[in-house]
């Protein structure tokens, strides 16, 4: 272990000086690596950050949630005529009751509905582009919904329909500028709503997807008195079911649930579901092949400027050995091992190598403070280490050459020279 130390020690010792006599020669060579690390690194944090950004702009569609829906996210099957998505039902308020008495595997179920600018007002002041929601008791257990203020709906308030709502931190800041939102009232297409709650302000997203600060949810039976919802041109309802953190249990519910939907609706077993099952997973697997496309090419295209980096780390390595030759036989002639001299000039390299990597690394760093808006350059752990990973494989491929013929000098001859 002491031997060990002590060649790392020398070795640095050795890489530092060389580093300080040639500071000039040694900047202009290791430009190369630090493009390359640039080129990679900042291709595949943008990448990242791009899909992070997407990802937590779907964040709506919730975790782990199945949705029964009319349509389906992805046609896959593109022998099946458009016609027959038209003439499928809509999911029913009764179909939602069956399922929530009958499922096992589900620990949240819902149904929803959603109709969007529409114009909220409350004396003079006014919101518009307002999306509105009609919701049951059991959406807060499918969905997150904080209460900033006031409280959720209760039981008798959802069941009844009575008139209540809850709304956005963006409507409540417009229509009540000075005062408490809870306990006051706000005109829906001319119908009064009593506020009993405002959500947490959940602020706004890359892809400008819904947000619940523009909105405003009423309880589900309140809203098909004012839409419809039954007709093939009314307003959609879904039926969202939230299912445990665990891949087996969503198999097990999208099974019980296709199970009960062809129950309730009386299909025979060659009949084909008139129904479409989506998973919020679905778009973040889509995003997440297309986006290992994008890193792939951008890890290759980084690939080239990397050997061009290796390249020069080879050039000044070969320089060095040529200069230290007559160092290397005085080290030899006292008794250095071939091991040692090796050690001494790869250390050498994947040091100079390390440093031009550090200094690419340090460019992408500086790109995270670049205000895009919304869009933020998130800089992973995983990047920064895949990074100085590749800086040390270049700087030891680029030297293992030199470091070889270093250690296998004659001492005689190069002490000569």
């Amino acid at each position: 272990m002491r031997i060990f130390i002590r060649l790392v020690f020398e070795s640095f010792r050795f890489a530092w000086s060389a580093l300080k006599m040639n500071l000039l020669r040694t900047v202009l060579s290791l430009l190369g690596v630090t493009v390359g690390i640039f080129s990679i690194i900042g291709v595949l944090t943008l990448v990242y950050s791009l899909e992070k950004s997407l990802k937590d702009s779907f964040e709506f569609l919730g975790a782990n949630v199945m949705y029964i829906q009319k349509w389906p996210w992805a046609f896959n099957d593109n022998d099946y005529p458009w016609w027959k998505y038209m003439q499928r039902p809509q999911a029913s308020y009764d179909e939602f009751r069956f399922i929530q008495s009958n499922m096992v595997e589900g620990v949240g179920i819902s149904i929803f509905a959603d109709k969007g600018g529409l114009t909220v007002k409350n004396g003079n002041n006014s919101s518009n582009g307002i999306n509105l929601s009609g919701i049951t008791f059991g959406h807060s257990e499918v969905y997150d919904m904080p209460i900033a203020e006031g409280r959720y709906f209760t039981m008798q308030e959802v069941e009844s329909g009575r008139n209540v709502v809850l709304i956005g931190s963006k409507v409540a800041e417009a229509l009540f500028p000075n005062t408490p939102a809870p306990g006051g009232s706000i005109k829906i297409r001319g119908l009064k709503f009593n506020v009993v709650g405002v959500l947490k302000e959940q602020g706004e997203n890359f892809i400008g997807a819904p947000s619940g600060d523009d909105n405003c949810f009423i309880p589900y039976k309140c809203f098909r008195k004012m839409y419809a919802t039954r007709r093939m041109w009314g307003v959609e309802s879904v039926v969202a079911v939230k299912g445990r953190d665990d891949d087996n249990n969503l198999k097990r519910l999208e099974g019980e649930l296709t199970g009960l939907m062809r129950t309730k609706r009386g299909l025979r077993p060659l009949e084909e579901s008139n129904f479409a099952l989506n998973r919020s997973e679905m778009v973040s697997d889509q995003l997440s092949l297309l986006f290992d496309q994008l890193s792939f090419i951008g890890f290759l295209i980084g690939l080239f400027a990397m050997l061009v980096g290796g390249f020069g780390i080879a050039n000044i390595m070969f320089v060095s050995v040529k200069e230290r030759t007559s160092i290397i036989g005085v080290q030899k002639s006292l008794g250095a091992k071939n091991y040692f001299i090796l050690w001494q000039f790869l250390f050498e390299a994947i040091f100079l190598s390390v440093i031009g990597g550090l200094a690419g690394l340090f460019l992408v760093y500086l790109t995270t403070f670049i205000p895009l808006g919304s869009f933020q350059i998130v800089m992973s752990l995983k990047n920064i280490m895949l990074g100085l990973t590749i800086a040390a494989i270049v700087g030891t491929v680029s030297g293992i050459v030199p470091a070889f013929m270093a250690a296998r000098m004659d001492p005689v001859l190069a002490i000569r020279s």
